[in-house]
């Protein structure tokens, strides 16, 4: 498969070529819990949609960690090849992949043992409990195969092959749909159907880009590592985890997140189950923002192990006009089609579920262009080795979104927890200009000098 080096030819070029296959992937990746949401809330009910939804917060929050942590080593990973640092890849590779591994073993310990508190914390209404715990003590189960997929998948984008990790994401898609709906729909397993469908989708892609990287990366061949002497390095395992554990800290901060869901889920069964159709809408819409704020962030750190500053600057300047005038598009297609988006979720005699997720969408739908450069500066700082301002943009975001939603909502109902949401947005992106002219100010005396 075609490796694209992302320190030649045209900037906007390269980035959409690049971009495009993570953009399909990830939006494939949303369909794992997609198709749970559709055919739960079609074949089994409210109470069942609005748990699924509810764990999909929860999921995110456990998922990111790893996907944050496999992020950050794909940004070392990406300078590497940029630079040619073979053999320093090598060592990053073996020493990343044992403490991410490490990780993941351990948050599935805990995530287990701590499962009855954490939906305490997040306020699961009683009418729901119990079949949002069924559901939870099956999917974690994919955690494993969750970290698997996410770290061989940004491995092989660092080198420039964002075509492979698609190809075993839509595999195990459609292996997600096909089950879905032959343990709901047919066997009438319920959300513990929904569960046993997503995880062994997941361990479909996760083994299989596995098995395919290790068999067809040469920067994987044990064999070679072992007469070369590539094994774990304590010093480098602790450099990988001080960066890595930034972006992984940065999605740990995602708890304002379930903060946020409780908070939503004080507010009844109807709410919830809006705010459940709702949030897989609006992730859907912003999910190629993201991932080209992702595919941004490997070209950027490829040309900065390069050394080639102009054209990062070249290539920062392509990305914002590209994010902003999706956003806009996509903003423009959620906010007039909000009604009809909700209507594909939630059976339309559920008047009251639908005006309360059209409230929702309405209000994130007009401010798109917020989190879509957010995406950019994360990708950016997390490129130049900053991830510490990423972490920081983070906290501003979910902090500004979670102290305004706890302190307006008792006042102004649960349109204000919506509200909330882009003003974070607009608070992090503004910190991040700033840092990021002063960042450029202070490059160009540098070269002056």
């Amino acid at each position: 498969m075609k490796k694209r080096n992302l320190t030649k030819g045209n900037v906007t070029a390269v980035m959409l070529l690049f971009a495009v296959p993570m953009i399909l992937g990830n939006i494939m990746q949303q369909c794992y819990n997609l198709a749970d949401t559709w055919i739960v809330g079609r074949f089994v009910g409210a109470e069942a949609l609005a748990a699924v939804g509810s764990a999909y917060t929860l999921m995110t929050f456990l998922n990111s960690i790893l996907i944050g942590m496999c992020m950050g080593s794909g940004a070392l990973f990406s300078i590497c090849y940029g630079r040619r640092a073979l053999r320093k890849l090598k060592e990053y590779i073996v020493s990343s992949f044992v403490l991410i591994f490490s990780v993941t073993v351990i948050l599935t310990i805990v995530s287990y043992v701590c499962l009855d508190p954490i939906l305490t914390l997040m306020q699961i209404p009683a009418d729901i409990y119990g079949l949002m715990r069924s559901y939870m003590g099956l999917i974690l189960a994919g955690l494993i195969f969750v970290f698997l997929y996410n770290y061989f998948a940004f491995l092989l984008r660092s080198s420039g092959n964002s075509v492979i990790p698609l190809i075993f994401l839509g595999v195990g898609t459609a292996l997600n749909i096909g089950l879905d709906f032959f343990f709901v729909a047919k066997l009438g397993r319920g959300v513990k159907g929904a569960a046993e469908a997503t995880v062994l989708a997941q361990a479909a892609a996760g083994l299989g880009i596995a098995l395919y990287a290790l068999v067809k990366e040469p920067e994987l061949n044990m064999k070679k590592m072992k007469e070369e002497g590539i094994g774990i390095r304590a010093d480098l395992l602790k450099e990988i985890f001080s960066y890595s554990a930034s972006t992984g800290i940065q999605s740990v901060m995602n708890f304002g997140i379930l903060m946020v869901q409780g908070l939503v889920n004080s507010f009844g069964t109807s709410v919830m189950a809006a705010f459940a159709a709702g949030v897989k809408i609006d992730t859907l819409a912003y999910m190629p923002a993201q991932e080209f704020g992702n595919a941004y962030s490997i070209f950027i750190s490829q040309n900065y192990g390069a050394d080639k500053k102009e054209r990062i600057r070249k290539g920062t300047k392509s990305a914002a006009v590209t994010v902003i005038m999706f956003c806009a598009a996509a903003s423009a297609a959620v906010f007039f089609g909000a009604e009809f988006l909700m209507g594909i979720f939630i059976d339309p005699q559920k008047t009251q579920i639908i005006q309360i997720g059209t409230g929702y969408l309405k209000t994130e739908g007009a401010c798109y262009c917020g989190i879509g450069i957010l995406f950019l500066l994360y990708g950016y700082f997390r490129a130049v080795e900053r991830p510490k301002v990423s972490l920081l943009l983070t906290i501003l975001s979910l902090g500004t979104r979670v102290v305004l939603a706890y302190a307006c909502a008792p006042l102004f109902g649960v349109g204000a927890i919506w509200t909330a949401i882009p003003i974070g947005w607009a608070m992090a992106d503004a910190a991040g200009i700033i840092l990021l002219r002063r960042g450029e100010r202070t490059n160009r005396m540098n070269e002056i000098m």
